[in-house]
C-alpha cells in the first residue's frame, strides 16, 4: 500500500469514520509482514494490541508533525506485540557488574583528534542487519558485530559471524541462549573456545539448539575484551572513532523504541539505569545541531531506519548508551 494511502486511511480512523478502512489497514499490515495466527482468539488479541499501538503511533506522529518530537513511529513487525512481550522475548541482555573490576583499558591515540562524524558502514566494517526473532539473543548479535569489525580491519574481509554458535554453546560461560546473555561472557566463550563460526557455516535458527561448533567453520577470534568507563560518552566516541564498532547496552523498554521508524531518538524518559538490550554503535554524527549515535539493531530491516536507529548523543547518557560499552581485541 502506498504511504499516502495508508496515511489517508489512518486519518479516517482517527475521525472514527470507517471500520472497513481499519480492516483494510490491518489486512495490508498482516500481509506485508507475513503474520499468521493460530486461531480466532489469537487474531482478536493481536488485532486489539495492534489497534492500541496504531493509535499510539498516530498520536505521536501528529505531535512530531507539530514539532514536538524529533523522530517518527510506525507499524513495524512488532506492532501486534505488547511492550511487555517485546521486553520479555527480545531484550535478553544481562548485566555483569563484576566485570567493572577489570580496568578500563582503552587509551586514546596520542595526538589524534576525534573526527566530527564516523560511519563504519562506509568502510565495510558492518555486516548486514539481521533479525533475532523471538529469541533473547541480542547479546550475541551485539558482541559479534564488534568482532566482525575488528576481523575486517585485520583480514580485509567482512564475514558475518554466527550468533547461533553463541546461543547454543555459551552456557558454560554463563549465557542462557534465547533466555539472555552477557556481552562480556560472549567474548569469554570465544576466547576459551579459540574462535567462533561464520554465519554461513552455522546459520541462525531463532531458538536454542545443540552446540555444533566446527573448527572448519571458524571465522573469528579474539584474545581479550575491553570495557569503557561507565557512562562516559566522550570516551565511547573516541573508541568508536579509533577502534571501530562497539557493543553497547541500552534501555529498549519503551514503546517509542519498539515502534521507532526514523529520525533522532530523543526521549528524556529513557532512563539510563534500566538497561535490557544489546546493540552496536557503528558511528556518530550531528543532525540539525543535535549530536547522535548511529546504532545497529538486530530486529530486521523493517524496523527503524533499515534496521538502524539514531539515538541522541551528549544528552546525559540517554538510554544508558555509554553505561556498558565493550569491544574485543584480536
Amino acid at each position: 500500500m502506498h504511504m499516502l494511502c495508508t496515511v489517508l486511511l489512518l486519518d479516517f480512523l482517527v475521525l472514527g469514520l470507517s471500520s472497513s478502512a481499519l480492516n483494510k489497514v490491518w489486512e495490508e499490515w498482516t500481509l506485508k509482514h507475513g503474520k499468521l495466527y493460530d486461531n480466532q482468539t489469537e487474531i482478536a488479541f493481536r488485532r486489539a494490541v495492534w489497534e492500541k499501538n496504531m493509535h499510539l503511533v498516530l498520536r505521536h506522529n501528529q505531535e512530531a508533525s507539530a514539532g514536538k518530537h524529533s523522530f517518527t513511529m510506525g507499524l513495524n513487525p512488532l506492532a501486534d506485540m505488547t511492550a511487555e512481550e517485546i521486553n520479555e522475548n527480545l531484550n535478553g541482555l544481562k548485566m555483569d557488574e563484576t566485570v567493572y573490576f577489570r580496568n578500563a583499558t582503552f587509551k586514546e591515540m596520542s595526538g589524534s583528534s576525534t573526527p566530527q562524524s564516523v560511519d563504519w558502514r562506509k568502510d565495510g566494517l558492518v555486516s548486514p542487519v539481521r533479525n533475532q526473532g523471538l529469541c533473547g539473543s541480542c547479546w550475541a548479535f551485539s558482541s559479534l558485530g564488534a568482532l566482525e569489525g575488528q576481523m575486517k580491519k585485520r583480514t580485509g574481509s567482512l564475514v558475518p559471524l554466527s550468533p547461533q554458535n553463541l546461543v547454543d554453546c555459551g552456557t558454560k560461560d554463563g549465557n542462557l541462549g534465547c533466555k539472555g546473555g552477557f556481552i562480556s561472557k560472549a567474548y569469554s566463550y570465544i576466547i576459551r573456545n579459540r574462535g567462533v563460526d561464520s554465519e554461513s557455516s552455522y546459520p541462525y535458527e531463532h531458538q536454542n539448539g545443540k552446540c555444533r561448533y566446527s573448527v572448519a567453520g571458524n571465522a573469528g577470534y579474539c584474545s581479550d575484551y575491553h570495557i569503557l568507563p561507565k557512562g562516559d560518552e566522550k570516551t565511547l566516541q573516541a573508541a568508536v572513532a579509533s577502534v571501530g564498532p562497539v557493543a553497547v547496552a541500552v534501555n529498549a523498554m519503551l514503546s517509542s523504541f519498539h515502534l521507532y521508524k526514523g529520525g533522532l531518538y530523543n526521549v528524556p524518559s529513557c532512563n539510563p539505569k534500566f538497561i535490557n538490550h544489546a546493540v552496536l554503535v557503528v558511528g556518530y554524527g550531528t543532525d540539525g545541531g543535535q549530536d547522535f549515535w548511529l546504532v545497529k539493531n538486530s530486529w530486521g530491516t523493517a524496523w527503524g531506519e533499515e534496521g538502524f536507529i539514531r539515538i541522541a548523543r551528549n544528552k546525559n547518557n540517554l538510554c544508558g548508551i555509554a553505561s556498558f560499552a565493550v569491544y574485543p581485541s584480536l
